[in-house]
Parts: structure tokens; C-alpha cells; sequence
């Protein structure tokens, strides 16, 4: 059985990662893509959609999402992550398709509808998409099967503020409509698991011999994903962020999770905190254990079946 899949992206090179993954993996059904600054603008994330889709020859829709917070002014783009075009090194390209003419939040709404309890949502950004369509629609949640969002942190501290994880940080207020809507059909996958899930330059020099094309197109991000976190972390790796979450959308045995009320801070000096609420909001499934060998295998043996 398949599981029907819209990632929602600022892609990103481990955006692009998953992607491939999702492209690449015989049980998902990829229903198409929405995207949101984060990595990059929101403009350059629909374009940087396009092209991976291009490049994996996926005729597949993708629709232009928010382009700035719901409260809070824009970011800048992390650059010195993820390049100023998003994909390192690789220079800007304009892709041959264009975005379709709903916005990232009606098409979500949509295709819940069309797929009521069918479809998973799986955020790898900031959650304003997620956010807008939640207030256009009361039944958003409920129409979805799961919304497995990359983000967060309960006990690992923050990667972009000592409290906060980058795609939380990002827009607070719409993480806090996310979670506070949550009615037990989130999922956090976040720093918690995210972290301990490491990928080598060897581990991308083997998806580059397997998959000339686009592992080679990984292969070739990867080096300046993989430098960030050297001068950074002293890592020779990078984290498997995005692509791990979607693997948690059809392999939820490679985690373990914790039922929490979720809440997110939009105090100043904490803001994109995310923790444990005192009201009586729905729970958040919260990844806090992860067999990491198990999913960065099944990352590297799905990516070996791409061209």
C-alpha cells in the first residue's frame, strides 16, 4: 500500500534529498510539492521545486506558497547553508514548467478534500503554509491522515538560537496554529532524531556511483552542505533532516515517539521554543528515538534505485 505524499519545501539541499527519496521510494505516492522561504525565498524555493522534479521526470504540480511570516517580517535566506541559490554550488537555472495558479494553501486544502484520510502532509520548512490553510479551513486537519513536520526540538536545545530549531524559528506563530490544532494527527520529527542520523562524503560518493545523474546532483550539493557542518560541528557529515522525516511517513517503526502537548514560543528572547503546553489542546506525536542506522540505510538504498 502506498501513502499518498505532498511535501511541503524550501528546497534546500537535504530538501532535495528528500525529494529524491520520495521519488525514489516504491511506497509513496507523491502527489505533488508546496513551497515556502526558509532556505531560500519562497520565489527561488517554487523554482528549485521545479527543477528537481524536472530533473527526476516527475510531471507533478507545484504550488507557490507564503512569502513571509505570519507575523514576523521576512529572513534572510541561509546562505552560508544551503548556498544563495539553495543547491550550493550549483548555479540558478530556470526550469521548463511553471507553478500551478492556486497558492500552496488552497491546493493543500484541496487535496485533502479529494483525499480525505488518505493523504499525509510532510512540512520540511517553516509552517505558514500549514498555518493559512488550517485557518481557511476548520476541517484541514481533520481531512488529512498525518502532517509529519521536520522542525522542532523537546529535549536536543535549538541549531539556529540556543531554544529554537531553524524551520520553527522561522515562523513561531504559524507553528503555534500547527500544534495548537494538532488533535493527535501531528508528528514532530525533529533535532530529538534528526541529529543522530548522519551522512558521510563516502556514504554520497556511493549514491553518486549507483545514481549518476541525480546522486551525482547530491553528491555535488552535499560538498557544501557537508563543509557548513565541518566548520560548524566538526563534522564529517551532515544530518538527515528533511529526508528523515519523510521516511517517518511510512516507516514510523524506525521511531519511537512521545505523546506531548506541543507549544511554541513567540517571546523574544525564546521565540521558536518549542514545549511541552499546560491547555488542553491535542496531542503531538514526538519523535524521541530513532534507529538511525535503519533509515540512513533505507535513504541510501532507495536513492540507489534513481537514474
Amino acid at each position: 500500500m502506498t501513502t499518498k505524499l505532498i511535501i511541503d519545501t524550501d528546497p534546500g539541499i537535504d530538501d532535495a534529498m528528500a525529494i529524491f527519496y520520495a521519488a525514489a521510494a516504491p511506497d509513496i505516492e507523491l502527489l505533488g510539492l508546496t513551497t515556502i522561504f526558509g532556505n531560500v525565498t519562497t520565489k527561488i524555493a517554487t523554482r528549485n521545486a521545479l527543477r528537481l522534479l524536472e530533473a527526476a521526470e516527475l510531471d507533478l504540480p507545484v504550488a507557490h506558497g507564503a512569502e513571509q511570516p505570519l507575523v514576523l517580517p521576512p529572513f534572510e535566506p541561509s546562505a552560508h547553508v544551503h548556498g544563495d541559490e539553495g543547491f550550493g554550488e550549483i548555479p540558478a537555472a530556470t526550469p521548463k514548467g511553471a507553478a500551478v495558479a492556486e497558492d500552496a494553501a488552497d491546493f493543500l486544502i484541496r487535496m485533502a478534500r479529494e483525499h480525505k484520510g488518505e493523504l499525509v502532509v510532510c512540512p520540511i520548512g517553516p509552517l505558514t503554509n500549514i498555518a493559512v490553510a488550517i485557518q481557511r479551513d476548520a476541517q484541514f486537519v481533520k481531512n488529512c491522515k498525518r502532517i509529519v513536520i521536520m522542525g522542532g526540538s523537546l529535549e536536543a536545545g535549538g541549531n539556529i538560537t540556543p531554544h529554537a530549531e531553524a524551520n520553527i524559528y522561522h515562523d513561531p506563530h504559524a507553528a503555534e496554529v500547527v500544534f495548537a490544532a494538532a488533535a493527535g494527527k501531528v508528528v514532530m520529527v525533529g533535532l530529538d532524531v534528526t541529529l543522530k542520523i548522519l551522512c558521510t562524503p563516502e556514504d554520497f560518493d556511493a549514491i553518486k556511483e549507483r545514481s549518476p545523474d541525480l546522486g551525482g546532483m547530491l553528491k555535488e550539493m552535499s560538498v557544501f552542505y557537508i563543509k557548513f557542518y565541518q566548520e560548524v560541528a566538526n563534522l564529517n557529515g551532515c544530518s538527515l533532516h528533511d529526508p528523515a522525516a519523510v521516511i517517518a511517513c511510512t516507516h514510523a517503526e524506525l521511531f519511537e515517539t512521545r505523546a506531548v502537548k506541543v507549544t511554541v514560543s513567540t517571546e523574544q528572547e525564546t521565540s521558536g521554543e518549542t514545549r511541552v503546553a499546560e491547555d488542553a489542546r491535542g496531542d503531538t506525536h514526538v519523535a524521541m528515538g530513532v534507529d538511525a542506522e535503519a533509515v540512513k540505510s533505507l535513504f541510501l538504498k532507495r536513492l540507489s534505485l534513481l537514474p
